[in-house]
């Protein structure tokens, strides 16, 4: 069965984390089909701008621990089986490639949040690059109540938070509302149930009226510009500047500017 949907309308499109029973946990099938699902939208050119949401009550309940445990659904495991170490190697590297692949992509993706968030989950929504999250929403770095700790996801989220937050996330364990979610950085904004469809709908219209090589600039520089010295970010910006004023999307962008229209960008 699969795991997760996606629909492609007026350019934007909606990926869907679709396996509410497991509640949309991390397993091998989800992760490879949302990896495939973002590697077309990267190369299709119809599609501009990826939507990332759920169905059920839970958006991402971080890894699939019967998965990981070597568990299956109609067999506990024995007591001598839960003290040996379970062999993660299978599911990290393309829960490490699709973490990735967020930062990589040319496209803005918006995450609507609209569940409960845990775990490996909170990597996923600090994965997106704009995310807006129900206020009924909670969320947590859990790991250390179940014996591991929030290894992977802490290259996507610690970045965002505060020290003192992240170090009281986490080593407490605890779940928290959207909102205090949305104060450490990890989210763009909390909203209310009703007001979460409007919310992101206004963030994807500044988006569609961006341009192609804009937006995918505007993410280079997002990711590479905070991690270079002083100097070698001018040199390196400088540089970009030049090669983005003189690519087609810009000689539109002003032309559309000056004759007092709207841009047709190419695709």
């Amino acid at each position: 069965m699969t795991k997760v949907r996606s629909s492609l309308k007026d350019g934007v499109l909606t990926v869907t984390l679709a396996d509410e029973a497991n509640r949309n946990a991390l397993s091998h099938q989800l992760v490879t089909e949302l990896s495939v699902t973002l590697d077309r939208a990267d190369r299709d050119p119809e599609v501009r701008v990826v939507v990332l949401t759920n169905t059920g009550p839970v958006f991402c309940a971080g890894a699939d621990l019967r998965e990981r445990s070597g568990r299956s659904p109609d067999r506990p495991a024995r007591r001598a089986e839960r003290k040996q170490p379970t062999d993660q190697r299978p599911l990290t590297s393309p829960v490490r490639d699709l973490f990735g692949r967020f930062r990589r992509s040319p496209k803005p993706c918006v995450g609507r949040i609209a569940g409960h968030c845990v775990a490996g989950g909170m990597g996923l929504a600090a994965a997106t690059d704009i995310s807006i999250a129900t206020a009924e929403a909670r969320f947590g770095f859990t790991e250390v109540r179940i014996g591991v700790a929030p290894a992977m996801i802490s290259v996507l989220c610690l970045p965002k938070m505060p020290r003192a937050q992240a170090t009281a996330a986490f080593l407490r364990g605890n779940r928290f509302p959207a909102a205090e979610a949305a104060a450490m950085g990890l989210i763009t904004e909390a909203v209310a149930a009703h007001r979460l469809d409007e919310t992101v709908d206004a963030i994807v219209t500044d988006l569609m009226a961006g341009s192609p090589t804009g937006l995918a600039a505007a993410k280079q520089l997002l990711g590479r510009v905070p991690e270079m010295g002083f100097d070698e970010a001018l040199d390196w910006t400088e540089k970009f500047s030049a090669e983005l004023f003189s690519s087609e999307d810009a000689a539109e962008g002003m032309a559309a500017y000056l004759e007092k229209r709207p841009p047709r960008w190419a695709r």
